[in-house]
């Protein structure tokens, strides 16, 4: 049953975040709005000025808080922040550093959650770039073939869903299902979803709540990114025995494709053709957008797409053979063989 909420908790977990952390507390701070609210800012042993802008701004608003995060992940920093809150919240709100919030962004989540009879609401989010290269990773994380028609992706869209980008829970129930599990390095908030759905409860998509989130800006931490993605998601559909969905095996159809026919291509060099196919397609996919947005930045979007389709299907199949490996150990018994 809920209640009406006259406090919330917003908990934002954060890491080297000197660059965004003041402009992302500003955007969501509900400063007007009919309840009260505290700030929990996890840390997770920032070696920048993260610490130094929070106490800074702690000074002057006592609802801002600094909490150190010593297991450093962000599924670790809202348990944290769920056991800590302040005793007469009912609700956390989960921010990110990275992001910009819409001006009652906060209101708008609460009145979904009292109005939608959920456990959790989530928002889509559109990505946006500073740099040339930032600028074209969100590019590619908001076309079709980054993020494969995903709901939460497309502003506007409201409705119950099985997965959206975490905004706002009932803390209550958040405890109840046990959290985040930390043992995930990603796709934590998918696989909290999937227990939610399991125990009844049900997940509003706010399409009035689209927050603006800034992305990676270089290959290199893309990729990192998308590895852990693709981790995270085989890890939950092993953990929930649930298969993936065709647009989550699309980037591993990719990568198999291009590792078949360069492996053909030994034998036939025609075979390389496959792979250059691919690859022209997601660099004219970038063109394409390049010349509909009149810029010059979103010629990269396809360079982008192919790590994120690259990185995710090498990260989902090494914990799928990681799975395999575990299950043939512990079929062969110690000695190594088989056990009948």
């Amino acid at each position: 049953m809920q209640r009406a909420a006259d406090f919330i908790s917003i908990v934002m977990p954060a890491l080297n975040e000197e660059r965004h952390i003041e402009a992302a507390i500003a955007s969501i701070r509900p400063d007007g709005a009919p309840f009260d609210y505290e700030i929990l800012v996890l840390d997770g042993g920032s070696t920048d000025d993260t610490a130094s802008i929070v106490n800074r701004l702690a000074a002057n608003d006592p609802r801002i808080r600094l909490v150190q995060n010593a297991k450093r992940t962000q599924a670790a920093a809202v348990n944290l922040s769920a056991r800590i809150a302040d005793p007469r919240s009912h609700v956390l709100l989960r921010a990110d550093c990275h992001a910009h919030y819409p001006p009652g962004f906060a209101q708008i989540c609460l009145d979904a959650f009292r109005t939608r009879g959920c456990a959790s609401v989530v928002v889509p989010m559109l990505t946006l770039g500073k740099s040339c290269m930032q600028t074209a990773i969100a590019v590619a994380q908001n076309s079709r073939l980054g993020n494969g028609g995903s709901s939460h992706r497309i502003a506007g869209t409201s409705g119950y869903v099985d997965h959206g980008h975490h905004a706002l829970f009932d803390r209550d129930i958040y405890l109840a299902v046990g959290g985040y599990d930390e043992d995930m390095p990603a796709n934590e908030d998918a696989e909290l979803d999937r227990r939610l759905t399991e125990s009844g409860h049900r997940i509003w998509l706010c399409g009035d709540a689209t927050i603006e989130y800034f992305p990676r800006a270089d290959l290199a931490s893309l990729a990192r990114q998308y590895f852990a993605y693709g981790w995270g998601r085989a890890s939950t559909s092993l953990r929930h025995r649930m298969p993936p969905k065709l647009r989550q095996m699309m980037p591993v159809a990719a990568f198999a494709g291009c590792v078949l026919s360069l492996m053909l291509a030994f034998i036939d060099g025609r075979f390389a053709l496959l792979a250059a196919a691919y690859v022209l397609l997601c660099i004219g996919w970038g063109g394409a957008l390049a010349v509909r947005a009149r810029q010059a930045c979103p010629l990269l979007a396809g360079p982008a797409a192919i790590t994120m389709h690259m990185s995710w299907a090498i990260g989902f199949l090494s914990r799928l053979l990681r799975g395999a490996g575990k299950q043939v150990q512990r079929a062969s018994g110690p000695s190594g063989i088989c056990n009948t």
